[in-house]
């Protein structure tokens, strides 16, 4: 497989290049792996992509370099030392450097000469596709899906500019994925989000989140979604809840930050058990932190968010086809149980993007919502009991003017009925009653992925979007020591489910815990929770998601 990088400032076209590049190369048939590294600012800075592709499929980044489209002098100064033997530097002959790598091409006087500075990044893609063996068969198929149709024919022009500047040096590794989506991880939640039957989605913009929202309000029309930017993550929460009362599928969705000021609400959805999706797309903090930057640090945060005690499920996006499905499943646990469930995911996954196979629609279930042939005829009349004592805790939902019921709900602690009490009894009843969802909420939970050896000497373990890397890391290490590495992948991390931990923590006689944080918080809570103690931490919390050669890198200095 090939990787190259395109990097440059804030306001110098990257996005764009690099979304009509990725999409050259799939449609030709790679399979593409796309991230994303930028700064909190609109011009200037330093900002660049990977674009990682192949005939074969892709789980993570890679660190190692076969060329790179410089926009920039910056971009060469920070990159080339990255660069594989036969690597190249593609950049204007403005910039001023003596690599022997570089492959200088006058782009932005071409660009000029053809009427319009803008379309350099257009002559850099076609060099790049001759480069690589490539074709100019799908060059304006692409261009009519991504540039305005007055733009089309002075960017092709500019392709076919660059494509005949250089020679090719690699050769074509093509894959079958043509027909394969291109998705970023929102775009997946996103998806997943509709197939599940969303109705009402309220957020507040806050990056890495905002582009759930963006999707979601391009679709709404044909998909009779109600988007709602609310005045701030407060308002967003209660307003989703608001909606799940009332019968719609509802959800919203922020950063940390954002989450920080929902927790209050959180504890409404569980004590007046409304079923409810929140997503927390994750960012360096505390406070404003990183904003544009990755980081697993929200995973103890989120499990003990809100005051009090009550039942709630916590999922970890793994990559960006488990984003589609897990969403639809945070949407049916919700409804079935009657509580708030939280995705977890993180810059890394939400901005980068992937070839992704079709979402067969016949691959999923959805938990019902409430109607009266689901429901006792007992509780339709002025009967009903909305928080009736049961023995699985699940009590019969009604929504608001269906029927004669009358719904009722409250933030203060309630009678069957709903009616407010200060009784020392009633509360006892309705804590375990709400608890008790947990038991067979539990028999639902899905075990860690487990990668690599069964007979493994050495275990990574490791949550959400370090499956990828982590998953190559083992691929790499089994090369040279086949046997000997094998890793647990948590998807769902609460309730933490213990069975595939227990079985393999018996055999590897080295535990490394992998995490995209400073205190290692999945090993704690596996420390917590069964008393399986890692013997080695590998952690990252520069803002930066961790690869497979950083893993291997680190294993070989022991960890830290």
């Amino acid at each position: 497989m090939y990787n190259i990088l395109i990097g440059g400032a804030a306001g110098q076209g990257i996005d764009t290049t690099v979304t009509i590049l990725e999409r050259l190369l799939k449609k030709s048939g790679y399979y593409v792996y796309t991230t994303k590294d930028v700064m909190s600012r609109v011009r200037g800075g330093h900002n660049f992509s990977t674009i990682r592709f192949g005939d074969q499929a892709i789980y993570s980044h890679s660190n190692k370099l076969d060329g790179m489209i410089a926009l920039n002098q910056e971009t060469i100064s920070e990159h080339r030392k990255k660069l594989n033997e036969n690597g190249f530097i593609l950049c204007d002959a403005k910039l001023q450097t003596e690599d022997a790598k570089a492959i200088l091409l006058n782009m932005e006087e071409m660009a000029k000469e053809l009427g319009d500075f803008r379309v350099s990044g257009s002559i850099a893609i076609g060099a790049i596709l001759k480069l690589f063996g490539e074709n100019l068969d799908y060059a304006k198929e692409v261009m009519s899906t991504t540039v305005k149709e007055a733009y089309i024919e002075i960017n092709m022009k500019a392709i076919s500019l660059g494509y005949h500047l250089v020679e090719t040096r690699f050769p074509r590794k093509k894959g079958n994925f043509q027909d394969w989506m291109l998705l970023s991880g929102n775009s997946s939640i996103a998806l997943g989000a509709i197939a599940a039957g969303l109705r009402f989605y309220s957020a507040y913009p806050m990056s890495p989140s905002t582009s759930i929202m963006e999707y979601l309000a391009s679709k709404g029309t044909e998909t009779n979604i109600v988007v709602e930017q609310a005045e701030d993550e407060i308002a967003a929460i209660n307003m989703a809840i608001g909606a799940s009362f009332a019968g719609a599928r509802a959800m919203t969705a922020t950063s940390g930050g954002g989450f920080s000021l929902m927790v209050e609400a959180l504890g409404l959805s569980g004590i007046a058990e409304i079923p409810l999706v929140v997503a927390n797309i994750q960012r360096p903090g505390p406070a404003t932190g990183l904003p544009t930057r990755t980081e697993q640090s929200d995973l103890k945060f989120v499990i003990s968010a809100s005051q009090g005690e009550f039942p709630r499920m916590v999922i970890a996006i793994k990559d960006h086809r488990d984003a589609f499905y897990q969403t639809i499943r945070a949407f049916s646990l919700a409804e079935k149980y009657q509580i708030p469930v939280i995705l977890l995911s993180d810059q890394y996954l939400a901005d980068s993007t992937a070839t992704v196979k079709p979402f067969p629609l016949d691959d999923f279930s959805m938990e019902p919502l409430p109607t009266i042939s689901n429901i006792d005829a007992e509780d339709i009349e002025e009967n009903y009991l909305r928080y009736r004592i049961t023995e699985d805790g699940i009590s019969p939902r009604r929504i608001p003017g269906e029927t004669k019921a009358f719904v009722t709900a409250d933030s203060d602690e309630h009678d069957e009925k709903g009616w407010i009490t200060e009784s020392a009894q009633m509360r006892i009843q309705m804590m375990d009653k709400r608890m008790r969802k947990l038991q067979n909420l539990q028999q639902e939970l899905l075990e860690p992925l487990f990668l690599g050896a069964e007979s493994c000497e050495t275990l990574f373990i490791g949550w959400g979007s370090t499956y990828g890397p982590i998953r190559e890391a083992v691929e790499i290490l089994n090369q040279d020591d086949k046997g000997k590495y094998g890793a647990l992948v948590f998807g769902d991390v609460f309730p933490l489910p213990t069975r595939e931990l227990i079985k393999y923590s018996k055999t590897a006689k080295t535990l490394i815990n992998v995490e995209q944080n400073a205190t290692g918080q999945l090993a704690g809570l596996i420390r917590e929770y069964t008393g399986i103690q890692c013997t080695q931490s590998i952690l990252k919390y520069d803002g930066r998601q961790i690869s497979a050669e950083e893993i291997v890198q680190q294993l070989q200095k022991g960890g830290r």
